[in-house]
């Protein structure tokens, strides 16, 4: 969840490294600091203190020019949000100064075992790094007093350090956080997103776990835990400046918004040359030989995974089961005989998912990921991996993941489907649909008029229940108004007891079958006070509705009627004043569990 960005090279280190601290705000942080090699005293000087990165910048407005640094947005896991709390940390003698990602499980048991006499300036678990390596090295060298460090550590790291008596060099450690080193002509960048790269490197490295860095200004040399030299294997950096800037959009999640309709048409160019699906057929053939689909994720993922069942089941007639990923890491169900795994994350670096990986891969089952993330942990660690082509999703809000994520569900089912239409064709439609929709101006107008209360509620059956679930996630993650999601037949149930005089309530309608239904419940709700948006399909729409959308694939609704319901979010919280791209308390990667 935190930001973490080093710099060694020709430029200007501060420029570097506070535009790639920006560039991981998405991720959440609550302070944020910086240790920058001050060359007229010849020392690491640090900046930090609670607040955004912003407030950073103006503390090292006036700092020495410097080769050399390293910097870090924090996510509150050990002690209060204060400026002795945030990173970088100092070693007891200030020779040490590091960031750290991640979380230390033992650092209690390592404090009372190795640094009793050492006094503590933070509550942090990231502070015993620091002292530890301090410890070490008055009996070993630089390098050796990291990695004795390194294997005492329980639980995960993504670090950088530096050293007073050698400012010439950045180190660096990963396990189970992610970490990546990218190299270019002007030095070498090290980062905990591929976001931060851009702009400084022309390729980029994805650490493995328990891999050690020793950077210089032009050189780079890399071990494992045990100390054995290790060849670098860099990939180029496809991505520009452009990938990462909100260009003419007020805020990236609008942007984001705005660019489904190209993710679906590059998911559909990546995944097919002509008619012929390019999705590996060992996929195809492990999840055939399996008798059930487990499909792990969290959040916004979760839901399309929930879309995903009914993809399964609809076209290849495969049971399917959706986990929470932070339950099934630690209560694993009762499994079938020959399961096969799916999971999803927009950032393949989930926390929870990688504890259901770690398990699941101890037990020989097969593992498909699915991610945004080509070098993530979750896509190199899988049996396979299929890349969601959304491109960088910065907004906290997830929007075009989404939608890609439903897309890449349906194309494998699809693929293992008796092949009745076009999986091709159809989600070209959803494109159009999507793309003709967003031309339309009246959503501000609607959300403005509708939601003036505390709460509201989405309700409708089957898919469009699923995407209820979503879109309740969606407006209550920005705008924080409490919302639910609901399957509209059972507000009678005991949740109609919550509507009251202008309550409101919007209904998603897309299915001909059982559309009386759904509009049935919502004259429930309307006799009893409530306020109603009704957001539906044109071959099921009425003289009155509110918000149509031009008609897609039944399996493929999802897709295309989140988009209103994304913008009811936004515009919701653009009302309020609030910070869309960066809601409280949130953050986009979570990589602690």
């Amino acid at each position: 969840m935190c930001g973490i960005v080093g710099y060694i090279g020709n430029k200007q280190a501060k420029d570097v490294i506070l535009d790639g601290l920006k560039r991981l705000e998405y991720r959440g942080y609550d302070s944020a600091g910086i240790s920058l090699f001050n060359m007229r005293q010849q020392i690491f000087d640090v900046y930090k203190d609670q607040g955004r990165v912003d407030k950073l910048a103006k503390s090292v407005l006036k700092s020495p020019r410097s080769n050399i640094g390293i910097g870090h947005t924090r996510w509150a896991t050990h002690g209060k949000v204060n400026k002795e709390n945030a990173h970088p940390h100092y070693s007891h003698s200030r020779r040490f100064i590091l960031v750290h990602n991640g979380v230390i499980e033992n650092y209690k048991q390592l404090k009372e075992q190795y640094l009793s006499g050492v006094t503590f300036l933070s509550e942090t678990d990231t502070e015993v790094i620091a002292q530890l390596i301090e410890t070490f090295s008055n009996t070993l060298n630089i390098e050796n007093a990291i990695l004795t460090t390194l294997r005492l550590l329980r639980g995960s790291y993504a670090l950088l350090i530096l050293d007073q008596q050698n400012p010439d060099l950045v180190y660096a450690a990963k396990y189970k956080s992610p970490l990546l080193v990218g190299r270019g002509k002007e030095g070498i960048t090290v980062a905990s997103d591929l976001m931060a790269l851009i702009g400084y490197s022309e390729e980029y490295l994805p650490l493995d776990d328990k891999t050690f860095v020793v950077a210089s200004r032009d050189n780079l040399k890399l071990f494992d835990i045990n100390h054995k030299s290790l060849v670098p294997n860099f990939t180029k950096i496809d991505m520009t400046n452009g990938d990462v800037e909100r260009g003419e959009y007020a805020h990236f999640m609008i942007k984001e918004i705005h660019e489904q309709p190209s993710v679906i048409r590059r998911i559909v160019t990546n995944y097919f040359d002509k008619d012929q699906s390019l999705i590996n057929n060992q996929i195809l053939k492990d999840i055939k030989g399996s008798d059930r689909i487990y499909i792990l994720a969290a959040g916004t993922s979760m839901h399309a995974g929930l879309i995903g069942k009914n993809l399964f089941e609809k076209l290849a007639s495969i049971p399917v089961e959706v986990h929470i990923a932070s339950e099934f890491a630690y209560q694993q169900p009762l499994l079938s005989e020959k399961p096969f795994f799916i999971l999803v994350s927009q950032s393949g670096e989930t926390a929870d998912l990688r504890a259901c990986l770690v398990n699941i891969k101890d037990q020989n089952y097969k593992v498909l990921t699915i991610t945004n993330v080509a070098t993530s942990t979750l896509a190199r660690e899988a049996n396979y991996f299929l890349e969601l082509y959304a491109g960088p999703e910065i907004a906290v809000a997830s929007t075009k993941a989404y939608v890609a994520q439903i897309a890449i569900l349906a194309l494998v089912a699809y693929e293992l489907s008796k092949k009745t239409f076009s999986i091709r064709e159809e989600l070209t439609k959803v494109a159009l649909s999507i793309e003709k929709f967003l031309s339309d101006e009246n959503m501000r107008y609607l959300t403005r008029n509708l939601l003036t209360h505390r709460n509201c509620f989405f309700i409708g059956r089957g898919l469009d229940y699923y995407v209820g679930l979503e879109a309740a996630l969606k407006l209550k993650e920005i705008s924080y108004i409490q919302t639910e999601g609901f399957a509209a037949g059972e507000l009678k149930h005991g949740t109609i007891a919550l509507i009251e005089e202008g309550t409101p309530v919007i209904a998603m309608i897309s299915n001909p079958r059982i559309s009386h239904n759904t509009r049935s419940n919502l004259n429930e709700v309307l006799a009893r006070g409530a306020r109603a948006i009704r957001i539906v399909m044109s071959n099921v729409a009425e003289e009155d509705d509110e918000v149509i959308i031009d008609e897609v694939h039944e399996l493929l609704t999802p897709m295309a009627m989140v988009v209103p319901t994304q913008l009811i979010s936004y515009y919701a919280a653009l009302e309020r004043s609030y910070d869309i791209d960066k809601p409280r308390n949130l953050a986009k990667s979570v990589t602690v569990e």
